[in-house]
């Protein structure tokens, strides 16, 4: 008969040996509530910063910061003067229909790519500076991204791209 103690044992060994998922070794003095705190910092540091975004298209991502709220959605990317490259905005609404866009107030020439639920690309625009044309999908979306104009036609990303994201904490 197998004792608990040595499953438990054993189970110990294989975990703390394993190259997947690594624990984060806990030092003799070190109290398992400080330990605990230590784990959830490692785990936060594998996630974007507090309201960003990863969104991830099979090698490529961008940083994005993250537009829940109407005001935040309206704001967008309003009166900035530059955005790095693998930067950009990512827009949540809380359902998928014909969404549209503007440029008032922005100063950047940006790329609109309008998304469906399932996160795949329905329509990529480029948007220029400044217009006051409004910029509608072909089609329902429930979120869109922008980034620096011509960073999905560089990166090789067009419509039918699926996108994964990895929001931050918050």
């Amino acid at each position: 008969m197998i004792r608990p103690v040595f499953l438990v044992a054993a189970y110990l060994v294989l975990a703390c040996s394993s190259t997947e998922g690594q624990v984060p070794s806990v030092a003799q003095d070190q109290s398992p509530d400080r330990a605990a705190t230590q784990s959830v910092e490692a785990a936060q540091e594998q996630l974007p910063p507090p309201g960003h975004a990863w969104v991830i298209f099979g090698a490529d991502t961008v940083l994005a910061e993250v537009a829940r709220t109407p005001t935040e959605r309206e704001r967008g990317l309003m009166y900035r003067e530059s955005l790095d490259k693998g930067k950009g905005m990512f827009f949540v609404f809380p359902d998928a229909q014909i969404r549209s866009f503007w440029m008032s107030n922005t100063f950047i020439p940006l790329d609109i790519a309008y998304l469906d639920p399932e996160l795949r690309i329905v329509d990529i625009k480029a948007m220029e500076p400044e217009t006051l044309e409004s910029v509608p999908s072909v089609a329902p979306a429930q979120f869109a991204l922008e980034v620096p104009q011509g960073w999905f036609a560089e990166m090789g990303i067009g419509v039918g791209a699926v996108a994964k994201v990895v929001f931050g904490p918050g």
